[in-house]
Formats: structure tokens, sequence, C-alpha cells
């Protein structure tokens, strides 16, 4: 018999999200390969085995067995967007949205993200780890085991570096593994008050070119763990224009790209995201239909934040369902933050695309694996459960895969399992 350290078998539901390279779309997000009482075989951080249970318990004796009857299991969940290093919140600016008061309007008036900038800047590295590392454990609770962390809430190159620091200490101190994306073109900071080309021009010229240096002293670039760009293209934020010229800079340094397009205005972010080669382009909340066919026919992933509308109190979601039968590759994300989108969920935000989004539970579940896997540099490596990926797996409290989506705010995940360990165990012994 063949020896491995972590045989988990006879889940009713072992569904592997296992397919060929490459995201999934169109039909294929409808298949997430479910093997019936199946089981996987863990050696070292790895998959090696995956298949019925009566196979694999005769293949293989192991170091420790988990009886995974009536669970489910699944790939960890992956949350492909957020803004989870940061200091304070926005609690009085949710009451103001309470009354009335838009997002913008907010915004303008000096709110927002230039609130969180103020708070940040004033914090200390050691601040930032300690204020996230909650969000962190909560992630972790609701299945998350990889996610995406922008900076954005520094606005100068001090601050934005920080929060770069704050994130690679946090992936050295708790399980869920971080992927860094710079994203100091959030905002037009208040000392570049009607200048936002010559924030640019500091972006361009000196935030980047430090970034990056930073990134190659890294331990995500030991890693193999890239370091995005990002810019926020939006009425109020940054134009067309100046939105290209952070990501061609990116890409002239080989650094990947991202772009927030379309969230409240359509602005022709998209055709500019394409156009650079974005690895993804988020939000896309106002996407006209006739611009899919572009966006399908690219290697962009769709990143779709439908938390952001549940939260502002808008009934206006992204075209998912039109996206995905036009063969768009869409993947789901929270958009953690402290104003837009204060949940840490990825559950309720697959429950609210299969209800506003007219997803079916399959392609919400792929869009928080395979697909978002893909969005952050990751595919081929974390989001499946086949032989030779990484042992990042959830036993679901259910029997079913689909509790996650059709439970609204509970508590779906009884055990994550990171990198062939178990990091926190709630029903299972």
């Amino acid at each position: 018999m063949e020896e491995c350290d972590l045989l988990i078998h006879s889940a009713p539901q072992l569904i592997t999200c296992a397919g060929p390279p490459g995201p999934r779309r169109g039909i294929a997000m409808r298949d997430a390969s479910i093997i019936t009482q199946g089981a996987l075989a863990i050696r070292g951080t790895a998959i090696v085995a995956v298949g019925p249970s009566d196979e694999l318990r005769r293949r293989f004796t192991a170091r420790q067995e988990i009886d995974a009857t009536g669970h489910a299991v699944c790939p960890g969940l992956i949350d492909c967007h957020t803004h989870i290093v940061y200091a304070g919140d926005r609690i009085t600016e949710f009451e103001q949205r309470c009354a009335g008061a838009t997002y913008q309007e907010i915004m303008a008036a000096g709110g927002g993200i230039l609130h969180t900038m103020r708070l940040t800047r004033a914090a200390s590295t050691a601040t930032l780890v300690a204020e996230t590392l909650p969000r962190l454990a909560h992630m972790l609770r609701l299945g998350t085991t990889t996610a995406e962390v922008k900076t954005g809430y520094g606005l100068e190159s001090d601050t934005e570096l920080r929060q770069l620091a704050a994130i690679e200490q946090l992936t050295a101190i708790q399980p869920i593994e971080l992927v860094p994306t710079f994203l100091a073109a959030h905002a037009v900071p208040p000392e570049f008050h009607d200048r936002a080309d010559s924030y640019v021009d500091l972006v361009v010229e000196t935030m980047l070119p430090l970034a990056r240096r930073w990134y190659h002293s890294s331990s995500f670039a030991d890693q193999a763990i890239p370091l995005f760009v990002d810019v926020f293209c939006e009425r109020g934020a940054f134009t067309v224009p100046q939105s290209r010229r952070v990501l061609m800079a990116a890409r002239d340094l080989g650094l990947p790209r991202k772009a927030h397009v379309d969230e409240f205005n359509e602005l022709g972010g998209l055709a500019m995201a394409l156009e650079v080669e974005a690895t993804s382009v988020d939000h896309l909340d106002v996407t006209s239909t006739t611009a899919f066919s572009a966006l399908a026919a690219s290697a962009t992933i769709a990143v779709l934040l439908p938390l952001v509308s549940i939260n502002l109190g808008t009934t206006h979601f992204a075209a998912a369902r039109q996206m995905i039968d036009a063969g768009v590759a869409v993947a789901l994300s929270t958009d953690a933050n402290p104003g837009s989108a204060p949940s840490l969920s990825l559950p309720l935000t697959m429950a609210i695309a299969c209800r506003y989004l007219r997803m079916l539970p399959a392609e919400a579940l792929l869009a928080t694996t395979v697909n978002a896997a893909y969005a952050i540099g990751l595919g081929g490596r974390v989001g499946a459960l086949m032989p030779g990926m990484q042992a990042d797996l959830l036993i679901l409290a259910a029997n079913d895969y689909r509790w996650l989506m059709y439970e609204l705010g509970g508590a779906p995940v009884a055990q994550v399992i990171k990198r062939g360990q178990v990091v926190w165990n709630e029903r299972i012994s």
C-alpha cells in the first residue's frame, strides 16, 4: 500500500471542481465534478489522489484519517478582491447612507476612501496587522483559504509600502494565503486636489518602482506569488487615460494588472483594461452587454462583487447570467472593505449571486474557486481538488455543497484544511 499523511474518506459529495487547465466558461461552469462517496489522499502540502472511497482506502495507508460521513467536501474558497488591511471603520457613513446619502456624495465630501486613508496613514504596521488579524480569522471560519489583499488606503508612498509590509507579515502568522495588490491609484489624495494628473505622475514615476523593488525582496517573490497593480477607473477617481498610464507603467515594470471598472459609470475602462491585458476586471455593474463578446474572447477574468450592491441598497447587479452565457470567465468576491462592502463572507456572496445574479450553485462555487484562482494568478495551484494541487479544502457542515448558497448567513463550514493541515475545526474530530 502507498503511504499518505492524511486520508479524507466517505464524503457523500466530494466536489473536486476538476477540469482541463484554464478558467471555466459557459456550460463548463455548471460542472463541479462531484464524486459520490469520495475520498482524497494528501502527502505533505499536496493532493496525491482523488477518487471513490473504497478505492483509495484499499490503496493508501494514512498517518491520519478523517471520516467525512455526512459532510460534503469542496475546495477552499478564494476571495479574489479584498481591501482588508486598513485602520478604523466607517460606521458613521453607514448611518449617513441609511439616511439617504449616496456613496459618491460621501466621497465628494471627504469621506469614504479618504476617511479610511486618514486613519490608515496614522496607523503603524503593527496596528494594521493587529486590526486585520480578526478579519482573517473570521474569513477562515467561513471557508476562505486564499485571499487577494489590496493597498490603497495610504495614497502616499510610506503608507502604501506599510500596507504591503502588513500584508507580508499577515501571510506569515495566520493560515490564509495572501496575494498582494498595489492600489495606490485608488483615489486622488487631498494634497493633490484638482491635480490628479500630478498624482498619477507620482504613482507612475515613484510609487510603482518602489512597490516593484519591495516585491522582489519579499517572501511573495520567493513563493512565486505575484504582486498585482490595480486602478480605480471611475468618475471622481481616475479617468481612462490616467488609468491607462498607471497600468501601462505596471506592464513596463513586468507587474500583472487589474482594474476596477464600470462600478457606477461606464467610461470605457473595460476596453482599456483589455488593451493592457489585465488579469481581471472587477465590478462591471453597469457594463453594456455589447462588451461581453470582447471580454469573452480575452483571457481576462470578470470579478463580480454583489455585496456592494446589497450594501449600497441598490437592486442593480452585474449581468452575470448574460456574461456566463456569452462565454465570459466569471469569478465572485466579497470586495471586503470598511465602506462599500463590510462583509467577509464568500458563502453570503454566493447566496446573493444565486438569487440576484441568476447564477446556479455550481457556477457560484466555480466562481469562488477555479476562476477566482485564475483572477489572482494562482490558477492550477489552488481552487480544485486534483492530484498535484495544493491541499486546500473544506469539510462542510452539511452533506450537500449547495448549503453554501442555500443558507443565508449561517455557519456552513465544519473544518478547514490548508496545505494539508487542519487549521480550523468546528465539528469534526
